[in-house]
């Protein structure tokens, strides 16, 4: 019987939080976090995961013909996988048995969820020995994932988690007619990560963020049809706001706001250098506006900022969609020292680098 590792890594959003459901850009850099499925081939046809690191297990019998299976709960990511695959036509009839690990915080904001969705892809594909011709390229796993864990379920979210975990490194993407994805070769020192320990509602904030600009684009639109988030000027849509709840034009103003900020970024990497400096002065930038025009910061996190921040960080920002999670810091000297000041401000901390995508290891 055949066994195999797959592993896929979690990730930071560098800059435009919020953006990618509005499909506007975002620079995200997958990390040296991740989660590792490891499991062989079984004669029969079930399917039996376990889960150490949450103490669990679960199973399931694959069904025969085309049926598909029906969820037991919400966000059920090991179904969901299998059933996106189907229906793109993928034979999947060989039962496993398989562990399931990581070291990425869950529920944080680092998109273990995202991680997981897009290794189970694999796993599966690379499980049923799918052709070499027909196997989808990692942007496609990507693709496979976001309906699995997105769209399925009717969640808010995007898609660039997807995408930063598949395919790895630090990506400028870009939410057109199709997603574009540019790979950014300058190189980058350490970060750290820093869990809160605060518990958020992910759901709550993205449909107060995502549906308060989507609003504010159509009373907008009712007016002047021709507006378009991606060319809007921010002094310009600042004579909407009478048109606009005082949530709805705070967000929409951020949203533009974080949109300069990732072109501008963007500029930065294409430079023949880095400026290490500049990139952790447009970290911070981007965290007051994240923190006071969105209001997806809170006081602990903005305090673990601060100490990183005097303990020797370029600069930081919350990661994910906020309200709790995580932060990082950029920290290419001394992370150490940055680490032990947030571990001081009540965070658990991670050093971390940018890491490598999708990984297969196959055994006989």
């Amino acid at each position: 019987m055949r066994s195999l590792r797959v592993s896929a890594p979690g990730r930071i959003c560098l800059f435009g939080e919020h953006q990618d459901y509005l499909k506007l850009p975002v620079i995200t850099a997958a990390i040296n976090l991740r989660i590792e499925i490891a499991g062989k081939q079984i004669p029969d046809r079930k399917i039996s995961v376990h889960l150490p690191d949450i103490q669990s297990q679960e199973s399931f019998l694959l069904p025969q013909n085309n049926e598909e299976l029906s969820y037991d709960k919400e966000r059920d990511y090991f179904k969901s996988v299998f059933n996106i695959l189907r229906r793109r036509g993928f034979p999947l009839t060989i039962g496993c048995e398989c562990r399931v690990r990581g070291n990425i915080p869950i529920n944080s904001g680092t998109s273990s969820s995202s991680a997981l969705a897009v290794a189970w892809t694999q796993f599966l594909i690379e499980l049923n020995e799918t052709p070499e011709e027909t196997k989808p390229s990692a942007r496609q796993i990507a693709h496979l994932a976001y309906f699995a864990e997105v769209e399925e379920f009717a969640e808010p979210g995007g898609m660039m988690d997807h995408f930063a975990s598949a395919v790895g490194g630090v990506l400028f993407q870009q939410f057109l007619t199709d997603v574009q994805l540019t790979p950014l070769k300058q190189r980058l020192g350490a970060f750290v990560l820093g869990d809160s320990g605060q518990s958020k509602d992910t759901m709550k904030i993205l449909k107060r963020v995502k549906f308060g600009v989507l609003e504010a684009v159509e009373k907008i639109k009712q007016i002047h049809p021709e507006f378009d988030l991606s060319i809007a000027n921010l002094a310009t849509v600042k004579t909407y706001r009478s048109l606009l709840s005082e949530t709805q034009g705070e967000v929409l103003e951020g949203a533009l706001m974080n949109r300069d900020i990732t072109r501008e970024a963007k500029k930065m990497f294409d430079a023949a250098q880095l400026n290490h400096r500049d990139f952790g002065k447009l970290l911070k930038e981007h965290q007051q506006i994240l923190d006071k025009k969105l209001g997806i910061s809170t006081l602990k996190i903005n305090l673990m900022l601060r100490k990183a921040l005097d303990a020797g960080a370029y600069g930081g920002k919350i990661n994910g969609s906020g309200g709790g999670g995580c932060m990082f810091a950029y920290a290419p000297e001394q992370p150490e020292k940055v680490a032990a000041a947030i571990e001081q401000a009540g965070g658990k901390a991670y050093i971390i680098r940018v890491d490598r995508g999708l990984e297969v290891k196959k055994e006989l």
